[in-house]
Parts: structure tokens; sequence; C-alpha cells
């Protein structure tokens, strides 16, 4: 307490700031002690703000990126676990679907088959007593794993016998489609006939449709098809 008493606070302040007077800035290493310590808390400081700059600010922009990823993450761990709880659920759907697919397949006729499907059409009207006056395979449309062959047909016979056709056709063992019927008494065509068709049991009527069946395709037209697709791509 006594030195503290003792104490010039005016002498002390004095030869503290002396201390900073006539310094050779060439010549740190000799400055007296205030500067230098001054000096190395300056650089110090300095130090640290620079490297909080270039390199603590870039890991805190990775820190934070790391933080907005981190609900994603919790999201999909909560996902697959639900996943891995129901795996024996999902295989068994798999397992299901699988199977579905493959009834579907099988009623997809082969390439070789599909004489015999327009065979079957053929027949299926010719069996309802219909005179097809229109019957033409158009062009086969490729898609990835299947084959659409279009048929245009036009065939004319009684109403119900018509109708029976249609019904014949739809319970076939391969797939066919009937699109854009269009029936009508022969000779009248639909911009002149007045309201809808009218008739009995015994008319004569015609249907216009284009019938659409398809067929799977075989493993080297698969792979034409992926061929076809990576050079489609290639050329974008």
């Amino acid at each position: 307490m006594a030195n503290l008493k003792n104490l010039d606070l005016n002498a002390w302040f004095a030869d503290f700031s002396g201390q900073f007077q006539g310094l050779n800035m060439q010549e740190p290493g000799q400055w007296p002690p205030a500067p230098r310590y001054a000096a190395f808390a300056f650089v110090a400081l300095l130090t640290v703000v620079a490297g909080w700059f270039v390199i603590l600010s870039d890991e805190q922009s990775a820190l934070d990126a790391e933080r907005d990823r981190e609900p994603h993450l919790k999201e999909d761990y909560n996902n697959k676990l639900t996943q891995a709880v129901n795996l024996p659920e999902l295989r068994k759907q798999k397992s299901q679907v699988e199977e579905y697919v493959l009834q579907l397949e099988k009623q997809l006729p082969g390439k070789a088959e599909m004489d015999a499907l327009l065979s079957d059409i053929n027949q299926a009207g010719l069996g309802r007593g219909l005179q097809f006056e229109l019957f033409r395979p158009g062009q086969i449309v490729m898609r990835d794993y299947y084959a659409e062959q279009p048929i245009s047909i036009k065939v004319s016979g009684r109403y119900h016998d018509i109708g029976s056709f249609t019904a014949d056709v739809s319970n076939l063992s391969r797939i066919v489609t009937l699109h854009d019927l269009n029936i009508g008494v022969p000779g009248v065509t639909t911009s002149n006939q007045a309201g809808p068709v009218r008739s009995d049991a015994n008319t004569l009527l015609t249907m216009e449709a284009i019938a659409r069946t398809y067929r799977y395709l075989d493993p080297g037209e698969v792979e034409e098809q992926k061929k076809a697709a990576a050079a489609a791509e290639k050329k974008k």
C-alpha cells in the first residue's frame, strides 16, 4: 500500500509516453519495453483478426452449410429407418408387383405371335357375321420395352353383332384395345347425320375404329432401343 501511495502517476505516464518518442523503425529490437510489448500485442491482435477472416470464416461457412444439411440428413435417416422397419413388407410388395408385371407380359404376344393375333381379331369379326370392309395394320410404334401395332378396321353388320364383336376383342387372351370408335348407317356421313344413330336389331350398321395391340420386345430389340436413346441423347 505504501508503494501505491508513493507512486507518482504523472511521472509514470511521462516515462511511459517518453518510451514511444524517437523510435527507430528500422531497429525494433532496440526499442524500450513499453513499445515492444505494445507492438507485440498489436501484431498478435492483427494475426488473430486476419486468421479469423482468412481461415476461420471459411470454416464457419462450411459449418453453416453442414448445419443446413442436418434437417435433410435427419429426414433421409428417418425415411431409411422406416424402410428398414418395413423391409419384409416392401419385399412382399415387390414380389407381388413383379408377379403382376409377369402376368401382363404374358398377355403381350411375341414378335412371332403377332400374325396369329391379327388372325384372331379377324376371326372374332367373322364369327359374329360381320363383313370386313377394311383391315389394315399400320406402322409399328416402338416404345422402350414394347411395340404398339395399330390396325385400322371397318366392319358392317347388325348392332348387337358389332357389340358382341367388341366384347370378343376385349376378351382375347392378348391385350387389344379399341380407339376412335365411330358407328353409323352405311352411306350416311357423320356431318349430315341428324342426331344419334337409331336402329332396330336388324338394321345394318358400320363401325370404324383403330384397334391397338401390343407386343413385348425381344432382348435384341430392347438393346437397339437403348442404343437409339443413347445416340439421341448425345445429339442434344
